[in-house]
């Protein structure tokens, strides 16, 4: 195949997918968000294997690349609706994000854009003594729309990537099925080299 190819355009794009994915998993990891940093531990993993199955025309790697990538388009919607609080799902529920581990929320909660956090020092007699009671205010964009943005460009790599990845698919199955070892099998079937005798035979006469 050609560096112009589906081949590299899928190398490109698993590429970008990589170093937007490892931007994200810095963020997550700072607001402790346990599921989104396990899901995108996969998906960096997956990639890998995608990119080498991709170089390597190694198709069974591609193939799975593939079908994670319709997985993850599907983490990644459940997760805008989950930020936009769609039907029953709520932004503020601890169990979905972090295990209810912690109650940690994402990252950009406090440090978005124009986002001043004010600390309450007359703190109500719940708040546990090692924890900060807190308000943000003056944020620019709402940190559930930061995340949501992160989620819908994970979205289009992902169809992009599935796109280019059953391309690539179907190249490596056609190269596959016309592949022709070079000095070997030909339509006529394969022959065995002949063996030739370099003996002369020469007659021989007995004597009475």
């Amino acid at each position: 195949m050609g560096c112009c190819s589906g081949r590299c355009t899928l190398v490109v794009i698993s590429s970008l997918q990589l170093v937007f994915v490892l931007e994200r998993q810095i963020f997550d990891f700072l607001g402790y968000q346990w599921a989104p940093i396990l899901a995108n531990f996969l998906h960096i993993i997956t990639i890998i294997f995608g990119l080498f199955g991709t170089i390597q025309f190694r198709q069974r790697y591609v193939i799975r690349y593939a079908i994670w990538m319709v997985l993850w388009v599907t983490w990644n919607v459940f997760v805008i609706c989950f930020y936009l609080e769609v039907g029953d799902l709520a932004k503020d529920t601890n169990l979905i994000m972090t295990f209810n581990i912690s109650k940690h929320r994402s990252w950009w909660m406090e440090n978005g854009p124009g986002c001043v956090v004010v600390t309450i020092t007359d703190m109500p007699e719940w708040v546990p003594e090692d924890h900060r009671y807190i308000y943000v205010r003056g944020c620019l964009l709402g940190y559930q729309y930061i995340e949501v943005a992160h989620s819908s460009l994970q979205v289009i790599f992902a169809l992009l990537g599935f796109i280019y990845a059953c391309y690539v698919i179907k190249i490596v199955a056609e190269e596959e099925d016309s592949f022709d070892f070079i000095g070997g099998f030909d339509s006529y079937g394969y022959q065995g080299p002949q063996k030739t005798s370099h003996l002369q035979l020469q007659p021989m006469y007995m004597s009475k």
